[in-house]
């Protein structure tokens, strides 16, 4: 078996990241919510205001994962955190040390750029990745509850924000 090669993407790897997205999308039984376009992904990754950086992970010249993650700030660490968006390794090459590969290069990102802090999400019921986050030491945040404002709700509140 070839080596793993963690890369930086480039333009030229929007197909492939948007193919990426869709597969997890699909796996998170969430397909329907994915509005992303080849279009979109290019300027909110690789546009000149972007500040999301992504990874692909390839296995023999062939591309078997991505990860897509930006920068956080931590008032009480005084220091920037690394937030991983997505992680994602294709069916055929899970098991095989690529969600790790990705994972360990984040973890020296984040190292290297004095990072106070490693975080992500996953949902409730993803059992495996669950198990694999926290053998390689990770803890849930339990105490913590993630809010969202989407769609028309962001709207209406980005309207009426100024009757406060």
């Amino acid at each position: 078996m070839s080596a793993l090669n963690i890369r930086t993407a480039t333009p030229a790897d929007v197909p492939q990241i948007l193919r990426f997205v869709r597969e997890l999308a699909i796996y998170e039984k969430a397909e329907h919510e994915v509005v992303a376009t080849e279009a979109t992904v290019e300027s909110s990754i690789f546009g000149p205001d972007s500040t999301v950086h992504a990874l692909i992970c390839e296995r023999g010249g062939e591309a078997i994962g991505f990860a897509v993650y930006f920068y956080n700030y931590s008032t009480w660490l005084a220091k920037n955190g690394l937030f991983l968006e997505d992680l994602y390794v294709t069916p055929a090459a899970r098991g095989s040390g690529a969600g790790k590969a990705l994972l360990k290069h984040l973890a020296q990102v984040a190292v290297a750029k004095n990072c106070g802090r490693f975080e992500w999400n996953v949902l409730d019921w993803n059992e495996p990745a669950i198990r694999f986050y926290e053998s390689l030491g990770a803890k849930p945040q339990s105490e913590w509850i993630g809010y969202r404002l989407t769609g028309q709700a962001l709207l209406d509140l980005a309207e009426n924000s100024s009757d406060a």
